[in-house]
């Protein structure tokens, strides 16, 4: 088990808006911070996913069209 940070507030409307510290640019919501932290750890997820795209060798190709 590992520590992950995460910045939440209050929202206008009442709800806790929050992001993982280490993907800032996708936030989540919920009414607690039981129901954030849960919806945090899903987004924890995805995040793990899209590391592991993000961190294979990527090569070039050429693809011919028609012109």
């Amino acid at each position: 088990m590992k520590n992950l940070e995460y910045t939440y507030w209050e929202g206008q409307d009442k709800w806790l808006v929050g992001y993982l510290n280490c993907w800032s640019e996708h936030m989540t919501q919920g009414r607690t911070i039981e129901e954030l932290e849960e919806m945090l750890l899903d987004l924890y997820e995805i995040y793990k996913k899209e590391q592991e795209i993000t961190n294979v060798p990527k090569k070039p190709g050429i693809l011919k069209v028609p012109a």
